[in-house]
């Protein structure tokens, strides 16, 4: 059984319970971890608070020091966590290893934009003056993370907060706790008890008192909107600050001047990555008209080319999907369409050739409309619905007739088709010829219902740090506007 790590130590529940974790690849069990509740919340919550009392005033080179040496162990153990992502999450070896990767680079990243500057200077409003905006940091921070890139998303969350002089508990999903453990036993280590803790649990359990505690100040979540709202209402209790990341439904619009091979290549690993449980995940495909049947039989014949199998390969393109209830959701929401008078032309079944694990055939829809809820709704599954449209403008309009608002993309060599789709889609990040990929200099999040606050880039560091003035006046003397007041001064005369 794994542990969980709290004050820099590896601890069960108070309980003594646990829960187990399940390969979905083979439905078999991997591991057992604690089964947190309110009073192992309350010890974490305690460790972070005097952890972070010191860690607020460690210098900005020392942290940064040792962000660095969380990257260089990671990278160190980067096959190990690979090889555990995989066995509990289900994503491909190959694509896991570059989530490893991706997250030393998140610390790497931080460990020098931390250390950059912590406020500034600005001009004075009488003689010897001096005014300072400084950058501090909030106390403790709730990470909640989801189970389809566990340590990415953890990183995204983690190496700001803890840069900017926070210390963190994270509440990884039940799905993927056991790669979080690990990180903690290779990486986190090299930091002083109690500034990075992690609790293991179901979120009413473990990740509410978390979000519920008088000592904790921000709540970082991504996860679905129905998550995300209950955890706004119960931070606002607190008037908490809080950084949601809510998935999305997003846009993927195909003009007719591009190149169809490659065209077809791209919206495929857009919509099929991890099995399409990617909150960027291209959900809408927008043809235009002059290519549309092209591109459809294309992407089909693509599409049935793709291997599922064994996601620790080798030769394998998707692994399962990460439970037996979100393959589920997905096959009810196609019985819905069809109703509706959508057509599955490829994939909508569970291969017959793999019996055990959550597998699911990827699937292209057409004759789809906005009526329909695979329209309207995040899918987070391994369908692809494609729409004709006349030309760009009904893209844009299509592409914006949304609740939400995370990302959209485009494939064009059309400069204005780009640009203009750009200015108008409402998303937090807009692709052009490149879907889904991310920078860490680079602030992500979303707009509408897909949340708020930024994550990566310098934004990402300014979500974890409150900003105070000092206002300093070097020499002490009576001011002429303190009392009494002289009211022969500024009295207009007859």
């Amino acid at each position: 059984m794994r542990k969980m790590f709290v004050d820099g130590e590896f601890v069960t529940s108070v309980s003594g319970e646990t829960f187990s974790v399940e390969n979905p690849a083979t439905e078999e069990e991997i591991d057992e971890v604690p089964r947190a509740r309110e009073e192992d919340a309350e010890q974490a919550v305690a460790a972070a608070v005097r952890a972070q009392d010191d860690w607020r005033f460690v210098p900005g080179i020392e942290k940064c020091e040792l962000l660095h040496a969380i990257a260089f162990n990671i990278r160190e153990h980067q096959h190990d966590l690979a090889t555990l992502l995989t066995a509990e999450g289900g994503k491909p070896l190959i694509e896991n290893m570059d989530e490893v990767e991706w997250v030393a680079a998140c610390f790497d990243y931080y460990a020098e934009v931390g250390r950059h500057e912590s406020g500034r200077v600005i001009p004075p409003v009488q003689r010897h003056q001096m005014n300072f905006v400084m950058k501090e940091p909030y106390g403790v921070v709730v990470c909640i993370v989801p189970w389809n890139y566990p340590l990415l998303l953890m990183a995204w969350k983690v190496a700001p907060a803890i840069m900017a002089g926070n210390a963190v508990i994270i509440k990884p999903s039940e799905h993927t706790p056991l790669s979080t453990l690990r990180l903690a036993e290779v990486a986190f280590r090299e930091l002083p008890r109690g500034i990075v803790n992690v609790i293991t649990g179901y979120g009413p359990e473990a990740g509410e008192p978390l979000v519920a505690h008088p000592n904790t100040h921000v709540i970082a979540f991504t996860g679905s909107v129905a998550t995300g709202k209950r955890i706004a209402r119960l931070a606002a209790e607190r008037v908490k600050k809080v950084n949601l990341e809510l998935g999305g439904n997003d846009p993927f619009i195909i003009c007719d001047d591009i190149d169809l091979e490659v065209a077809v290549r791209g919206a495929v690993w857009a919509a099929y990555l991890n099995m399409g449980q990617v909150c960027t995940s291209g959900e809408r495909f927008y043809v235009l008209d002059s290519v549309a049947d092209k591109f459809i039989d294309r992407f089909v014949e693509f599409t049935g080319s793709l291997r599922l199998g064994n996601p620790m390969g080798p030769d394998v393109d998707l692994g399962p999907m990460i439970s037996a209830a979100q393959r589920s959701k997905v096959e009810r929401k196609l019985d819905q369409v069809r109703e509706m008078g959508a057509t599955v032309i490829c994939g909508g079944k569970r291969p017959p050739n793999l019996e055990r694990g959550y597998y699911f055939e990827p699937t292209v829809v057409t004759g789809v409309d906005h009526s329909m809820p695979l329209m309207r709704e995040e899918t987070f599954g391994p369908v692809a619905p494609i729409m004709k449209v006349k030309d760009i403008d009904e893209a844009i309009s299509l592409a914006n007739d949304s609740e939400y608002g995370l990302g959209a993309n485009i494939l064009t060599n059309n400069l204005e088709y780009a640009l203009k789709a750009a200015e108008r889609i409402k998303a937090g990040t807009f692709w052009i010829n490149d879907p889904l990929t991310d920078n860490d200099a680079g602030p992500f999040g979303g707009m509408r219902m897909s949340g708020g606050g930024r994550e990566l880039g310098a934004e990402g560091l300014e979500e974890f740090r409150e900003t105070k003035h000092v206002h300093l006046d070097y020499k002490l003397e009576t001011k002429s506007y303190w009392y009494p007041y002289d009211w022969s001064k500024g009295r207009k005369t007859d």
